[in-house]
């Protein structure tokens, strides 16, 4: 533990909009922070709060001196949306983790018409990233009742990874988490951990 203590650990969440990418970084940094450790964390917004791309950057060590993770550097990327995993890889190190949620949001222009959505995007993050976990949060939140608890249960499958088991994660997500949405985030959190 002393040397995963000492040593700056930077995760980076991504997503959507409206997907929680906020929340879920905002139960990390919390549960980090608990746990004794400096963490230092920075949200980045695209066009709009609601549609738009957002990041999260979450640094942990013993002493953090910057929020911004530079490219190449993450050691474990959590993206809640599969075209936001294509967009972040550069930020993921060599020999990093990434964790895809397999599921499409469609950004503007794809609705527009503009643009079209790459296909093949799994298949290409799988060749690309050395360790590609794929996880198909949103239908599996959907059948616990609420496909919005997609962000905590990839927030569960990114804790065991992180090897952080001893932080009393459930006692964040009661904390601040809606409460009449605590029950189904537990579940989903819970069912998160069994992706391994």
């Amino acid at each position: 533990m002393a040397e995963i203590r000492t040593q700056t650990k930077s995760i980076m969440l991504a997503g959507v909009g409206g997907q929680g990418t906020i929340l879920a970084a905002k139960i990390l940094s919390e549960g980090l922070t608990r746990g004794g450790y400096d963490v230092k964390m920075s949200e980045i917004h695209g066009m709009s709060q609601r549609g738009g791309s957002v990041t999260s950057h979450v640094r942990y060590g013993e002493n953090v001196y910057s929020p911004v993770i530079a490219q190449g550097k993450a050691d474990i990327i959590c993206s809640f949306e599969k075209l936001e995993a294509m967009r972040c890889l550069p930020y993921l190190k060599p020999g990093g983790t990434l964790i895809v949620n397999d599921y499409e949001l469609y950004p503007l222009p794809v609705l527009t018409g503009s643009a079209s959505y790459p296909e093949r995007i799994l298949e290409s993050l799988q060749e690309q990233a050395d360790d590609c976990r794929i996880v198909p949060a949103h239908s599996e939140a959907a059948k616990l009742g609420n496909s919005r608890a997609e962000n905590i249960l990839l927030l569960g499958v990114l804790i065991p990874i992180m090897g952080l088991d001893e932080i009393p994660w459930e006692d964040m997500i009661r904390e601040l988490v809606k409460q009449q949405l605590v029950d189904i985030n537990l579940k989903a959190f819970a069912l998160g951990r069994t992706y391994q």
